[in-house]
């Protein structure tokens, strides 16, 4: 969330900045200013109250010493109430405090300054392309109708078991799946990440750490009796890690990767952008997540851009890189690029990557915080990003490596799948 400092400092620049976003700040602002000062105000009081209560003390002690018992007597009475002005004006002060902090939770990220000015993904900017367009025989098929050709993905089986968006992947659409996996923890290791297997379920406070709650509610799987969510990518337990940890400036910067499936309801999704692997409720993804010092988080941000370029370059397919405007990034992003590939036989462009910068947002909500030279502690920047999301990178491939003899797996993910083609 949004900082008091942030806030404070310059209200009208963030206004201005959230209405990027399609936010109209205004009116939080302004009640977030507001409760601040009546917080201040109070804190005040209850400072003042508790410097009395202290004095009133020695009064006590002084009376009953020189034997002035009803002095001492009358004192007390006095204190007994003043103590209960302040417990609650201490009343009044946390829930002050709870409503700035409510507040600060529904406002979203302040876009960074090269963020595109847009309202819908129409509005995003296209930053770099590459690899070849595929030629694709005259009766190409979509992923959907190759997978149930090669038995390879088993999508009604599916249905049965659990129910739509919960596909079955059968011998070596199975290995093909775990090759890529493998593939991507590879890469990342390679790279420097440290490879972490977290739990698939969080608790309230991880979702609110990392900006799901309250945003994003009703997007994820809710198991009520113990109140845990499934994630929804392993950003939410990974960066969570750090929550409410002050870490030692030499240890930054921290670079993790993992592994794992991912949950999410996708309410009100329908029609053809959903078919087959385009959209479902669970699926795997290698995500990779760095902790930052603020000055070091954009050049970051490139190195992660590079890394995920390099493994749809490894991979053969055609991509493009999206700088997401305004209107079309998330709640919690300071800025997002998304990388999509080209999908031949469905002919449209499919996300497979977003990496994002949230600054100092997620971090103030964990308290993810590193201790400077100055021997101060300060907020640290968040970032993270898919490498990459199996389901469409999947789709990508089998569509776009399809042969009159078969498809072929490309030359990257022959040492994990053990074969060269799928006939």
């Amino acid at each position: 969330m949004l900082t008091l400092q942030q806030i404070k400092a310059d209200p009208h620049f963030v206004v201005e900045r959230l209405a990027v976003k399609g936010f109209d700040g205004a009116k939080p602002v302004a009640r977030v200013i507001a409760l601040d000062d009546m917080r201040r105000q109070l804190q005040l009081k209850t400072d003042n109250a508790a410097a009395e209560l202290r004095k009133m003390a020695d009064s006590i002690g002084k009376a009953m010493k020189e034997g002035r018992k009803d002095d001492a007597q009358k004192a007390k009475d006095e204190v007994a109430v003043l103590k209960e002005e302040q417990k609650a004006l201490a009343e009044e002060l946390a829930r002050t405090e709870e409503a700035i902090r409510n507040e600060l939770l529904n406002i979203p990220n302040i876009p960074y300054s090269g963020v595109p000015e847009g309202k819908t993904a129409a509005d995003n900017v296209e930053e770099a392309h590459g690899g070849a367009m595929p030629q694709l025989p005259a009766d190409a098929m979509p992923h959907w109708d190759l997978a149930k050709k090669y038995n390879l993905i088993d999508f009604d089986l599916g249905v049965k078991i659990t129910g739509a968006g919960f596909p079955v992947y059968v011998g070596k659409g199975a290995k093909l799946q775990r090759a890529l996996i493998q593939f991507f923890l590879d890469q990342a290791s390679e790279a420097g990440y440290t490879e972490i297997q977290p739990p698939y379920v969080v608790n309230e406070a991880s979702g609110y750490g990392t900006g799901q709650l309250p945003d994003k509610e009703g997007q994820m799987y809710f198991v009520g009796a113990d109140k845990l969510y499934l994630i929804p990518t392993a950003e939410v337990p990974v960066t969570n890690l750090y929550r409410d940890v002050i870490i030692p400036s030499e240890r930054l910067p921290i670079m993790n990767c993992a592994y794992s499936a991912c949950f999410r309801r996708e309410a009100g999704s329908y029609g053809k952008d959903v078919r087959g692997l385009n959209r479902l409720h669970q699926f795997d993804k290698v995500e990779i997540v760095r902790i930052e010092k603020p000055e070091n988080s954009y050049a970051a941000l490139e190195e992660m851009k590079a890394h995920v370029q390099g493994l749809l370059e490894k991979l053969g397919l055609p991509w493009h890189i999206l700088r997401l405007c305004g209107g079309d990034m998330s709640f919690t992003s300071a800025i997002t690029f998304d990388f999509e590939v080209y999908s031949a036989a469905q002919q449209r462009w499919l996300e497979v990557s977003s990496v994002s910068n949230f600054e100092t947002y997620q971090a103030n909500r964990l308290k993810c915080r590193y201790r400077g030279d100055d021997k101060k502690t300060h907020l640290c920047h968040t970032l993270n990003g898919s490498a990459l999301a199996l389901p469409r990178i999947m789709a990508a491939l089998l569509e776009n490596n399809q042969t009159t003899e078969g498809i072929v797996v490309p030359e990257c993910l022959r040492r994990y799948t053990g074969f060269d083609i799928i006939d």
